[in-house]
């Protein structure tokens, strides 16, 4: 198959709330008013009936999500790894379920992460029982982009753009981004999701269900670049990494090992480079 199939369910990422009116300090009283929230549901990864881990995400872009959460744990290697997916909804949140090839679900046995605890929003190794299950993560792969050269134009151009792109976050200021733009600048994708790292897996789901080139651009995210954004980056075999804040140092080590390019916005004009590989960074 050359995707799984799409994943639809009824509420989608936002709900829109009744507020009520709260007692003010003068004696008067608030109104009343409707407010947009975002959704945030427990979305469980079963693969060929064994779970693996809970997340906290909205629930959109489901079908995104379990390609990009599949391949960004090594689960996967690309879509031939899986034959279907499928999500039901209950009281208790997002069941999905995914069926591996053979050859994927003999891997999956072989390494599968172990994951005693949910994942929530702000975490991408949430659940992993100790040290040693760190080190049972996939090595980082390195990227197919040598010598890659953005100019800070082109950074700037997305990121003036992303803002158009992101109807959640324009509603209920609380969903970060993550895009997939082209050297130029232009925005080819983006998704959206309350969690920095979910948002990261839609995008990288988005990427390889509609075949895009990994080397022809870079991937923007608002949101700071720690070592699992760049262990994700990585796996989806980015060239480069655009992010809103500085990375980490074990960030750059990372990136470095792995021919990933992290750029950092910063408070200044300029974008920094904090590591490339052959001569990889912004022109």
């Amino acid at each position: 198959m050359s995707a799984p199939a799409s994943i639809d369910l009824p509420g989608g990422g936002a709900v829109v709330c009744r507020l009520g009116g709260q007692p003010l300090r003068d004696g008067g009283r608030a109104r009343d008013c409707d407010m947009t929230i975002a959704e945030e549901v427990p979305v469980g990864f079963v693969y060929n009936g064994f779970s693996y881990a809970v997340m906290m995400a909205t629930p959109d872009d489901l079908e995104d999500f379990a390609v990009g959460f599949s391949l960004a744990e090594g689960l996967i290697e690309n879509l031939s790894g899986m034959r279907a997916a499928s999500a039901r909804a209950s009281g208790e949140g997002i069941e999905l379920a995914m069926e591996l090839a053979p050859d994927a679900f003999a891997h999956f046995l072989r390494r599968r992460r172990v994951r005693s605890l949910r994942g929530h929003t702000s975490c991408g190794i949430c659940g992993v029982e100790d040290l040693a299950g760190l080190g049972s993560a996939p090595p980082p792969a390195r990227t197919d982009a040598r010598g890659i050269s953005i100019e800070h134009e082109a950074v700037h151009r997305a990121l003036a753009a992303l803002r158009d792109f992101q109807p959640l976050s324009r509603m209920t200021h609380c969903a970060h981004a993550a895009a997939w733009a082209s050297c130029d600048g232009s925005l080819r994708l983006v998704r959206e999701d309350v969690g920095r790292h979910n948002a990261l897996d839609k995008l990288v789901g988005a990427c390889l269900r509609a075949d895009i080139a990994a080397v022809d651009g870079f991937c923007l995210v608002t949101s700071r670049c720690s070592y699992e954004m760049v262990q994700k980056a990585v796996a989806a075999r980015f060239p480069a990494l655009v992010a809103i804040s500085a990375p980490t140092a074990l960030a750059i080590r990372t990136a470095r090992q792995a021919g990933l390019t992290p750029i950092a916005l910063g408070r200044g004009e300029q974008p920094v480079v904090y590591s490339g590989a052959d001569g990889a960074g912004l022109a």
